[in-house]
């Protein structure tokens, strides 16, 4: 019953990102046009490159797809937009796959495949996700590929499976060629390294589990040989590794702290009172999450502190999910132009909708059992 329910929120959350894509939004943005120059450009003359240097620099992966549905459905700009529903509406898979893995892995006595519906639905309709699945910028790639990079990494550390270390280093290598927010990640898959590394050396495990130092080194390499175009195109052209970043940095300001401190308070109220002010991220300064969805959010995390440490132990999958949430952040807080800014903050977007559905789980717990307590 719940994969049935799970197939249409999939449906759902197609039909929101599909429905009227030739009409809306009308025309392309700037830089969704600028993307589709290149495309037409690297169709013509057959040179796709890694790195896109105009408009401020833009790792190529993302335009490179855009050109190829050029080739298939013609210039036009749905076929540049359609790109970016395709990969809107594969990460709620993504999340729905990988809060399954968080839970029954993790510490939480919940049903993991209900809490993954929730997850996945809160994103089906999330405004803020379905707005940028419908414009052809390279950020909606950012959730899609952090989303799979956690899922096949904890679980080919748990499993010690092959394929999913594989396909876990595809997804990082990948994610590191698409924008400039998903360098952060590196910190995010550290803390199940890191974790599954010390349970290894700490328990000894015998000969007849799976050696976890092979299977980091694994994933490790896979993420080198598909991260090494873009990362040798940036080693002979460092100056394009920052871009417009570091115009628009806390760190050219006169006192970075308190620059820090504001754009912290920003990014954060945008779940609650105040989103993203221009139209092109948002609609008319509303908050990034629908009232419900916020509260939700606000009782999941809660839940997850208070559960972080289950029985005086550390939870790889607790903390992974916190350190995921703060880190993505720093993208929008590190700078000071725009805030709160919904576009540098959407690799956000898979951590707040998985703690809004726990948020949610836990609610529905607390009150199923204070009606039981009554009878």
């Amino acid at each position: 019953a719940v994969l049935i329910l799970f197939l249409g929120v999939l449906v759902l959350g197609a039909f929101l990102r599909l429905y009227s894509l030739r009409e809306i939004p009308l025309g392309l943005y700037p830089d969704e046009a600028m993307n589709g120059n290149n495309a037409l450009e690297a169709i013509a003359t057959r040179d796709f490159k890694i790195f896109y240097p105009e408009n401020n620099g833009r790792e190529g992966l993302f335009i490179n797809i855009q050109a190829l549905s050029l080739m298939l459905f013609g210039n036009e700009p749905w076929a540049l937009r359609l790109v970016s529903v395709l990969f809107g509406t594969l990460t709620i898979l993504g999340v729905y796959l990988l809060t399954k893995e968080l839970l029954e892995a993790g510490s939480w006595k919940l049903e993991a495949k209900r809490v993954a519906l929730l997850s996945s639905f809160f994103l089906a309709t999330s405004f803020w996700h379905i707005n940028f699945s419908r414009i052809g910028f390279r950020a909606i790639a950012v959730p899609f590929f952090s989303a799979f990079a956690i899922y096949f990494l904890l679980k080919g550390l748990r499993t010690g499976k092959i394929s999913s270390l594989v396909f876990a280093g595809i997804s990082t290598g990948l994610g590191l060629q698409t924008y400039i927010a998903f360098r952060f990640m590196p910190f995010v898959l550290a803390i199940p390294i890191l974790g599954y590394l010390w349970i290894w050396f700490k328990n000894k495990e015998p000969q007849n589990k799976h050696c976890t130092p092979c299977a980091l080194l694994l994933f490790i390499f896979v993420t080198f040989v598909v991260a090494l175009p873009i990362g040798w195109y940036f080693l002979e052209n460092p100056q394009d590794f920052l871009g417009r970043s570091g115009q628009v940095s806390i760190f050219s300001a006169g006192s970075p702290f308190m620059e820090f401190i504001k754009s912290n308070i920003a990014t954060l109220g945008m779940f609650f009172s105040n989103g993203d002010c221009n139209w092109r991220h948002n609609l008319a300064c509303q908050p990034q999450l629908h009232p419900i969805v916020a509260v939700l959010f606000a009782l999941g995390f809660l839940y997850l502190l208070r559960n972080l440490f289950k029985n005086r132990i550390l939870k790889i999958e607790n903390l992974t999910l916190l350190v995921w949430f703060i880190f993505m952040t720093l993208p929008a807080t590190l700078t000071r132009e725009g805030l709160p800014h919904a576009l540098r903050a959407i690799g956000m977007i898979p951590p707040v909708m998985i703690l809004a559905g726990l948020g949610g789980w836990w609610l529905i717990n607390t009150i199923v059992a204070w009606f039981e307590n009554q009878k």
